[in-house]
C-alpha cells in the first residue's frame, strides 16, 4: 500500500538510448500506468527478425497492478508493440484519442483480441486512474491528435511530451497547448520527460505547411505522373497532397494497404477533407491522363514489399514507373534504412523517372522539435528533474546539455538507458534505483519471444561462415567407423567429394573417433570430438569458422 513516503517510480522499459518501442511505466505503491508500448524494426544483424516488441517481465510480475495504457499517437513506435503485449493484460483499458482509436482499433481486430476497452482521452480531459489524474494535451506532430501526457501524482505533477514540435502553423489549425503547459509549470512540475529526437539540430523544425509548399512548386510545370511516396501514419501530408493535387486539377490514387486502411479511417472520421470525385481507385489509374494524375504510396523507407520499392522494380501489379513520371520522396531515411531508400531512388531513376530525395529538395519537414523548441518546452515546464527520452544516447546527452543551460540542476538531469528506475519522493528528489530487465523481445512470424541471443548467434555465424554437416556410421559394438563419413556443407565454400579440404576433413574425423579400445562408444563423446577435431581442421585450412554439425550413425 501507498503511504507518504511511497516515492513514484519512472521506468522506461523501451525508447530510451534508441528510436522506437517506446513504454514508460509509471508506478506509485502498487498501481502501475503505462505510456505507449510500441515496436522496433529489426536491424540488419537480426536476421529473420519481423519486430522487436519490449521485454514486459516487471509488469508480467505485476499483473495485477497494471490499471491502465495511455496512448500519446498513432506511430508503430508508440502503439505497435500493443497486439504483441495485451494478450497478457487482459480487460485493462487503453485510452487512447479518436484517431489512434480508429486506427488502433484496426490493428487490435487483425490480431483478433476482444478484451480491453478502448476509452477516449482527449485534449482538456482529465482522468482518474489509480492514485493518478491524467492530462492530456495537444501538440503538433507527423500524426494528427498527438498529445503529450501530464500525470497528477501524489508527489508532484510529471510532464511527458510524447512526440512534438511546436508548429505555429500546423496543416490542420490545432496549435500546441501553450497554455496549459505554462499553466503546470506555474504549479510546478517534479519532472520532464521530453522528446530527444533532433536535440543535436539547431534553430527549429520548419512547419507542415511549407511541405505542401514545396509539393506544390514541384508539381506545376509538370506534365507526367506524380507519385508522392510517404508515411502511411502522416494525414497530415496526405492532406497536402490532396490539397497540391487540386490546385492543379489532379486526381489522385492511394496505394499500399497501411496507407489505403489510415485514408479510409481518417476519412471517415473527418481528419482528411477533399471532394470525393478526387479519389481515382487503383484499377483505374490508366484511365487518367498521365498529366491529371497523383499517385500517393508507401515506400519511403525503400521497405522490400512497399508500393515504391515494387514500382522500381517493375513488380507492382497497377504501376508501373515510365520515363516521364516524377517521384518525390517525402521522408528523411531512418537511422538505419539509408541503404534501402538508396537502392529504390537507383531503381527508379534507372525506369527513367525524375526523382526528388531529401538530398536534393526539401520536400520533408520533421515532426520532431530541434533545439529552440526543446528549450522553449522546458522554459514552459520549468521542471526540477529532467529525463531525455525518445533518442540515440548521444541525442540524450545533448537534450540534457540543453536542460543545464536552461536551469536545471546538473545533479537532477538522467541521462539513462532501458530498465533504470527514477524514483521521486514526496520532497520532489529523485535518484537513480535498481535495474529492472528491459532486452530486447523478438518477433519472428506468429512467435514472440521464442527466439532468443542464442538461436541469433547462430544464424548470424550460419550468415557469416556457413555450416559444415558430416555424417559418420559407427559400430554399435566396437565404436570402430564404418565406410568414409559423409561430408554436406552449405554457405561454406562449394566444394566436392575429391576436394582435399574435404578429404582431409574426412581423415580428421576418423582419426578424432579412432582407438576407442573395446568399451561401449558413447554418441555425445563421439559427436564433441568430430566437432572439435573438424573446426580446429577448417580454422587451420581456411581461417574461418563454419558451424559444424556431428551426425553420429550407429549400426
Amino acid at each position: 500500500m501507498a503511504n507518504s513516503d511511497t516515492p513514484l517510480r519512472i521506468i522506461p522499459l523501451g525508447g530510451v538510448g534508441e528510436i522506437g518501442k517506446n513504454m514508460y511505466v509509471f508506478e506509485y505503491g502498487d498501481e502501475i500506468v503505462v505510456i505507449d508500448c510500441g515496436l522496433m524494426f529489426p536491424d540488419e544483424e537480426m536476421f529473420g527478425i519481423d519486430l522487436v516488441v519490449p521485454d514486459i517481465a516487471y509488469l508480467k510480475e505485476r499483473k495485477a497492478n497494471v490499471k491502465a495504457f495511455l496512448i500519446t499517437h498513432a506511430h508503430e513506435d508508440h502503439v505497435g508493440g500493443l497486439p504483441y503485449i495485451l494478450p497478457e493484460f487482459p480487460g485493462v483499458p487503453i485510452y487512447a484519442s479518436t484517431l489512434a482509436r480508429g486506427l488502433l482499433g484496426n490493428k487490435i481486430k487483425e490480431h483478433k483480441l476482444h478484451n480491453n476497452p478502448l476509452l477516449a482521452m482527449e485534449p482538456g480531459d482529465e482522468i482518474q486512474v489509480g492514485p493518478f489524474t491524467v492530462i492530456p494535451f495537444r501538440v503538433s506532430h507527423s500524426i494528427p491528435d498527438a498529445m503529450g501526457i501530464a500525470l497528477r501524482t501524489p508527489v508532484g505533477t510529471v510532464v511527458h511530451t510524447g512526440d512534438f514540435k511546436f508548429d505555429h502553423t500546423p496543416v490542420d489549425g490545432k496549435l500546441s497547448d501553450f497554455h496549459v503547459l505554462a499553466r503546470l509549470g506555474e504549479e510546478g512540475v517534479v519532472c520532464l520527460l521530453s522528446d530527444s529526437t533532433r536535440a543535436e539540430n539547431p534553430g527549429y523544425t520548419p512547419s507542415e505547411r511549407t511541405v505542401g509548399e514545396a509539393f506544390r512548386e514541384i508539381m506545376e510545370p509538370l506534365d507526367g505522373r506524380v507519385i508522392v511516396a510517404t508515411f502511411a501514419s502522416n494525414i497530415a501530408r496526405i492532406q497536402q497532397v490532396l490539397d497540391a493535387a487540386q490546385s492543379f486539377n489532379r486526381q489522385v490514387a492511394v496505394i499500399g494497404r497501411s496507407m489505403e486502411q489510415n485514408v479510409r479511417i481518417a476519412t471517415d472520421l473527418g481528419y482528411l477533407q477533399y471532394p470525393a470525385s478526387q479519389i481515382v481507385p487503383k484499377d483505374k489509374i490508366n484511365e487518367v491522363a498521365a498529366n491529371r494524375l497523383v499517385i500517393a504510396t508507401t515506400g519511403a523507407q525503400g521497405e522490400p514489399m512497399s508500393g515504391l520499392a515494387r514500382m522500381a522494380n517493375r513488380d507492382h501489379r497497377f504501376v508501373e514507373i515510365q520515363p516521364g513520371d516524377t517521384v518525390i520522396v517525402s521522408a528523411s531515411p531512418i537511422p538505419g534504412n539509408e541503404e534501402y531508400v538508396s537502392r529504390t531512388i537507383d531503381n527508379l531513376f534507372k525506369a527513367g523517372a525524375n526523382v526528388y530525395y531529401h538530398a536534393i529538395r526539401r520536400a520533408h519537414v520533421s515532426g520532431h522539435a530541434s533545439q529552440e523548441e526543446l528549450k522553449l518546452m522546458l522554459g514552459l515546464t520549468k521542471p526540477k528533474n529532467f529525463i531525455p527520452i525518445h533518442g540515440e544516447f548521444r541525442m540524450q546527452v545533448q537534450h540534457g546539455r540543453l536542460a543545464i543551460e536552461t536551469g536545471v540542476a546538473p545533479d537532477n538531469v538522467f541521462i539513462i538507458e532501458n530498465g533504470m528506475p527514477i524514483e521521486i519522493a514526496t520532497d520532489g528528489t529523485a535518484r537513480r534505483g535498481q535495474p529492472v530487465p528491459a532486452g530486447y523481445v523478438f518477433v519472428d512470424g506468429l512467435s514472440v519471444g521464442e527466439v532468443g541471443d542464442v538461436v541469433l548467434r547462430d544464424r548470424r555465424a550460419l550468415a557469416n561462415d556457413g555450416m559444415f554437416m558430416i555424417v559418420v556410421t559407427v559400430d554399435k559394438q566396437t565404436g570402430n567407423v564404418i565406410g568414409r563419413p559423409e561430408i554436406i556443407t552449405r554457405g561454406f565454400v562449394h566444394l566436392n567429394e575429391q576436394d582435399p579440404i574435404i578429404a582431409g576433413a574426412a581423415d580428421r574425423v576418423i582419426l578424432a573417433i579412432e582407438n576407442p579400445g573395446d568399451h561401449i562408444s558413447e554418441v555425445a563423446l563421439l559427436k564433441s570430438q568430430i566437432k572439435d577435431g573438424v573446426s580446429r581442421y577448417l580454422y587451420e585450412q581456411t581461417k574461418r569458422r563454419p558451424m559444424v554439425f556431428p551426425v553420429v550413425v550407429e549400426v
